[in-house]
């Protein structure tokens, strides 16, 4: 497997800047994140893609995935039908960046009971949800496959989806390997176990996202540096082994507030000990 960084662990320098120094903290890809402004966003080009691109190679690092955080805002599942609309163009176009970008996947989120983390965040009825993301997703698995783009689904705190069980279900009613799941390792610590998705899910995943999350502490306040939480990754490791999964782990971490770069090395040395790769502690002095 090789190691990844999502570009949200960084503290918005250019993106050829990220590169380097995901490259010098030892990365080999980078995902990179679609917005509706930046470098990368709802009316990036395919040349806009091709100089983003080119600045990744001359740094000599991969773009893994695409990820987008415009999910929390525009949902598939939404009672707005405007919003529905929004979402699904959201996902038309990240599948367009991530293909002109040379990706294989991009990360979504499936929709949501309750999109957000507010007392006013609206509530969808959980059925109502599940026929909606299915109805969505169904209809856009063509346009991934004709791209040659998975759409990769996320479990994050939605309310929705609370199982590996349903997310298996739903990937397979939706019935096109353009569809698979993106498992974050991190997210499911609040409500069960990393190893036992991964078995469950098994080759759906398309890619991963890992963090750490300290059940004691809860909420989002859990999500502590990679290794000093309740992730048992050498149960994860051997899932992801048993899945047959050799693709990119990427780190979604945020960065520290002070020296904020620091986190970059930590998280590359905590993911080569979880990678079994050779760490500092192993080398001659």
């Amino acid at each position: 497997m090789k190691k990844g960084i999502s570009i949200w662990s960084f503290t918005g320098q250019p993106l050829e800047t990220c590169f380097q120094l995901a490259r010098k903290a030892g990365f080999d890809g980078v995902e990179v994140a679609l917005d509706e402004k930046g470098p990368v966003n709802l009316a990036s080009t395919r040349q806009d893609m091709a100089a983003v691109r080119s600045s990744a190679d001359r740094q000599g690092v991969a773009i893994t995935s695409v990820a987008s955080g415009l999910y929390w805002t525009y949902s598939l599942t939404a009672d707005d039908p405007d919003e529905r609309a929004k979402a699904r163009s959201i996902v038309v176009q990240q599948l367009r960046v991530a293909s002109w970008l040379g990706c294989d996947t991009i990360l979504v989120l499936p929709g949501s009971v309750t999109c957000g983390f507010g007392p006013q965040a609206p509530v969808v009825p959980y059925d109502v949800a599940y026929d909606r993301s299915l109805e969505a997703l169904t209809g856009l698995a063509p346009i991934a496959a004709d791209l040659g783009v998975a759409i990769g689904l996320e479990n994050v705190w939605n309310h929705f989806l609370l199982s590996p069980l349903e997310m298996r279900s739903l990937i397979d009613a939706i019935g096109s390997p353009a569809v698979g799941a993106y498992f974050d390792v991190g997210n499911v610590l609040a409500f069960g176990y990393p190893e036992q998705w991964i078995r469950i899910l098994g080759p759906r995943i398309r890619k991963v996202h890992i963090k750490d999350f300290r059940r004691g502490v809860g909420g989002l306040g859990g999500f502590v540096d990679l290794l000093s939480g309740d992730v048992d990754f050498p149960a994860v490791m051997a899932a992801l082994a048993a899945a047959g999964y050799d693709d990119y782990l990427t780190a979604e971490m945020s960065p520290y507030r002070l020296y904020p770069d620091t986190i970059l090395i930590n998280t590359s040395s905590a993911m080569d000990r979880i990678l079994g790769r050779t760490g500092w502690a192993d080398k001659e002095v």
